[in-house]
């Protein structure tokens, strides 16, 4: 009794240990983007810093308007992309976990090879602005590389396959329901854990993506938070290393980069750092019994 009291203390102290590990990161990254930047220059990041300041952000409030227009955007195409993503994945992985159906081996061949090659960066940039005249539009931060992807799809339809009951359809079927009403009233409320997992998972690429931002949009107005702090901090590199003259020098020389960049961090991890805690049960569930096999 004792040796099983002594094993699950030192297993709690490892976690605990383990998971101020984790946190520790996020602390340091929040006290320095309230550390005086000659302050990160002499004493590099600390917990603890000889000087607080809020340049940082005072430097980021300049720009409200700009970033609350980006936090706009970046929120709705989550939404949007999140909502959209999941819709269509659940409708290709459920035919695929019906063994009953035709083409199931092929279209599931089709969806794998998805994950072992593209079409290349270039191919795929004249495609959605040459073909669907995507740039400059919030469809080309919604769609190109972020809407679905074969391992989502493969993911929900082992859940589909080993956590939904054949006998429950079959009475539904029984019962003259449609297949589009066994999926909507049966399917969908009995995949809740695995449809959390991938809305976290869809939520995170979306709000962490500045990539599509960078190569299909040029219109400020459509910047979303992402690519507008990626864009910020290429103006202050900028500022710093190429200001001629004494006013480009001194506006220059004002701006506390290093404090800044944390600030940045700060303010795009924020949101997603408060919605985590809410899906993580979902988020463990989903990935342990959904992918037990396919």
């Amino acid at each position: 009794m004792k040796n099983n009291q002594m094993n699950q203390t030192a297993v709690h102290i490892l976690l605990i240990l383990l998971s101020a590990a984790c946190l520790f990161p996020f602390l340091l990254l929040f006290m320095a983007s309230f550390t005086d930047e000659q302050s990160i220059v002499k004493d590099g990041y600390t917990l603890f810093p000889s000087r607080l300041s809020f340049a940082a952000y005072d430097y980021l409030w300049n720009q409200a308007s700009t970033m609350t227009r980006a936090y706009g955007i970046t929120i709705f195409i989550t939404a949007v992309g999140t909502f959209v993503g999941l819709l269509i994945s659940s409708l290709l992985a459920y035919p695929l976990s019906r063994k009953d159906m035709p083409v199931r081996g092929f279209l599931a061949f089709v969806v794998f090879f998805t994950l072992l090659f593209n079409g290349g960066l270039v191919p795929t940039y004249l495609v959605y602005t040459e073909l669907f005249h995507m740039k400059n539009s919030l469809l080309a931060l919604i769609v190109p590389g972020l809407l679905t992807n074969g391992f989502f799809v493969l993911l929900i339809r082992s859940f589909f396959s080993t956590s939904i009951p054949v006998p429950i359809i079959e009475s539904a079927y029984i019962d003259g329901a449609s297949e589009f009403k066994i999926f909507y009233r049966i399917v969908l409320p009995l995949s809740l854990p695995i449809l959390a997992t991938i809305g976290l998972m869809l939520t995170i690429s979306y709000w962490n993506d500045w990539f599509n931002g960078l190569i299909y949009i040029t219109e400020p107005k459509l910047f979303s938070i992402q690519n507008l702090l990626n864009r910020m901090l290429s103006n202050i590199q900028f500022l710093q290393q190429n200001s001629l003259g004494g006013n480009a020098s001194a506006a220059a020389a004002t701006i506390p980069m290093n404090s800044v960049r944390m600030a940045m961090a700060v303010i795009g991890i924020v949101p997603i750092v408060c919605i985590y805690p809410f899906f993580q049960k979902y988020f463990v569930k989903g990935l342990t019994i959904g992918a037990v096999k396919g």
